[in-house]
């Protein structure tokens, strides 16, 4: 429960202590006395989106706080979730920076925005005019109407089940396409070892093809160079090279007494002559074992063609098709079948869509006797506030199964006798929304744990005898839950338990917004004030009394509200 909040520099409120009560509280002020601002800084400290623009012109910084005791369980989970361990008290504070930043702290620990607002989702409901639109649309009625019913089990049940489905199809899924590429994949594995294999490539085949081409192409101009360096080097005539060796030694050897060194280099010149020779020798053995071979040089280019054929197919060398051709084979070997797994999930995806169809038929069943009983307690509401002639049903129909069921469910409405349902979105009064969301909330509020609820505008386009209804349904709310209501009638303010003035000052030249708890003559002068503007007269004084006396006998015996 809220037992106060603490507001510092957020736009005009400069500070504010504001105690709050624990049943109805109602918050009162003139236009422009910054309500709004208040609901704004319940808004950041429990986590929600704000701006720096709401920080007071010229502070650093704003700072918003609140204090709430008696906290339930499911509080106190969240909060060992997050590593804090839970207290007799519980105080959530959020600093905006002028700067854009902002900072939040859970009893002084530093924590997170998205904490709070976990947290704060579980302490406050905040019904603004925002709230309204998302109410108005047909994807929350099915979510107010399971809250409504409060077995939550046949929901969590079925969705438990629809995730295992989801599981399992999409593990199937990925299986066949696994499955379907492997086999692609298989196929051209198969093609591509078929290929290499017809064709019996091996390694090294191309550059061995490619070079014997090469010596076969020049062969005849090979056996004529060889030739000729052969003949030049020993032949017939005196030119060739070994007889010129050999007349160069007889000319030394005349002077071999004369110079000594004459004998080594006639030494050297007979081993040039005999390397000379065998030169020659080999060039011409190797020009007569070369041959002009047609046959073979055909059958060689024939082979070229073919590897050149397949290499450009397959865009890689001879070699590399070998490594690929050995990698596929590899590949082949150990390719495992997905076959059994497949229709294994297949059988328990059958079973599986059995049981989640089963379950949303249940869930479906439970939804439409819950729909019932929904429209008659939110028109019973609807009955007290004003609204004797209002109509509901819920529009059901079923589809596909999703997460949320196989169901789809809109509220419909007649608010006067004689006309047509309509979806609750094409109500244009706005004081028939007003009541139909507080409806829609009082009955919700029963089913659910969140001991704080907040109104803003929930008096948009109503007065007289439908704001009394308003008040006094707000205030019996307020018996069951704790309450606060921002409002600008007299029939709510008279209702609350606890009343909170907010008005707007002007202090050493600058306006603050202050937050002032009431006492009865206090109360008193805001009611009359609301009735009959800012001079209120006697008349409107003591009817002011006499209303608040008539609601709350306490006052009368001098208790404080």
């Amino acid at each position: 429960m809220l037992t106060e909040i603490y507001i510092e520099n957020l736009a005009v409120i400069e500070k504010a202590h504001i105690p709050i009560g624990s049943s109805f509280n109602v918050f009162t002020g003139e236009t422009g006395a910054g309500k709004s601002i208040l609901i704004h800084g319940i808004n950041a400290v429990l986590g929600h989106r704000t701006s720096k623009d709401i920080v007071r012109t010229g502070c650093n910084k704003a700072v918003v706080s609140a204090l709430f005791q008696n906290i339930g369980d499911n509080v106190r989970s969240v909060l060992k979730e997050l590593g804090i361990e839970p207290e007799d008290e519980l105080l959530l504070t959020r600093e905006i920076f002028a700067d854009g930043g902002s900072t939040a702290r859970i009893n002084h620990k530093t924590s997170t925005v998205s904490a709070l607002k976990r947290i704060g989702e579980l302490l406050i409901d905040i019904h603004g005019q925002h709230d309204t639109h998302l109410l108005m649309s047909a994807d929350r009625h099915m979510e107010m109407i399971d809250r409504f019913g409060g077995n939550m089990d046949l929901l969590s049940a079925y969705q438990e089940s629809f995730r295992t489905l989801q599981k399992k199809a999409k593990r199937l899924s990925s299986l066949v396409k696994q499955s379907q590429e492997q086999q692609q994949k298989a196929e051209q594995m198969r093609t591509l070892v078929a290929d290499v294999d017809s064709l019996g490539l091996k390694m090294g085949e191309e550059d061995d093809i490619a070079a014997q081409l090469e010596r076969l192409e020049q062969a005849e101009g090979i056996i004529d160079a060889f030739k000729s360096a052969s003949s030049a080097l020993d032949n017939d005539t005196a030119s060739n090279a070994v007889q010129l060796i050999r007349d160069s030694q007889i000319i030394l050897d005349r002077y071999m007494e004369l110079i000594p060194e004459t004998e080594d280099i006639c030494a050297r010149l007979k081993a040039a002559e005999l390397e000379v020779r065998d030169i020659a020798d080999t060039l011409s053995r190797i020009a007569d074992d070369m041959e002009l071979d047609e046959e073979r040089f055909s059958k060689l280019q024939s082979r070229n063609n073919a590897i050149r054929e397949i290499t450009r197919a397959y865009v890689c060398t001879g070699d590399e098709l070998v490594e690929r051709c050995k990698e596929a084979k590899e590949f082949l070997s150990n390719m495992q079948s997905n076959a059994g797994e497949i229709e294994i999930l297949r059988s328990e995806k059958a079973k599986l869509l059995e049981e989640v169809s089963e379950r949303a038929k249940d869930l479906s069943r439970y939804r439409k006797e819950t729909a019932k009983r929904f429209t008659e307690s939110v028109a019973e509401q609807l009955q007290f506030l004003d609204m004797p002639g209002v109509r509901l049903e819920v529009a059901h129909t079923t589809g596909k199964l999703t997460l949320q069921g196989m169901d789809s469910m809109e509220l419909m409405i007649s608010a006067n006798r004689g006309e047509a349902l309509k979806p609750l979105a094409k109500i244009a009064s706005g004081g028939e929304l007003s009541r139909i969301m507080l409806a829609l909330k009082c009955v919700i509020a029963g089913k659910d744990s969140i001991p704080t609820m907040i109104f803003d505008e929930i008096d948009t386009g109503v007065s007289g005898r439908a704001a009394q209804k308003i008040g006094l349904k707000l205030n019996e709310l307020g018996k069951v839950r704790q309450v606060l209501c921002v409002t600008h009638l007299s029939q709510i303010g008279i209702m609350g338990d606890y009343h909170l003035k907010i008005e707007k000052r002007l202090e050493n030249g600058r306006t603050c917004t202050k937050v002032t708890p009431l006492d009865f003559e206090g109360r008193v002068q805001e009611i009359a004030r609301i009735m009959g503007g800012e001079n209120p007269s006697q008349l409107i004084l003591e009817s002011a009394s006499e209303e608040l006396i008539k609601h709350h006998p306490e006052l009368a015996r001098g208790e404080s509200s």
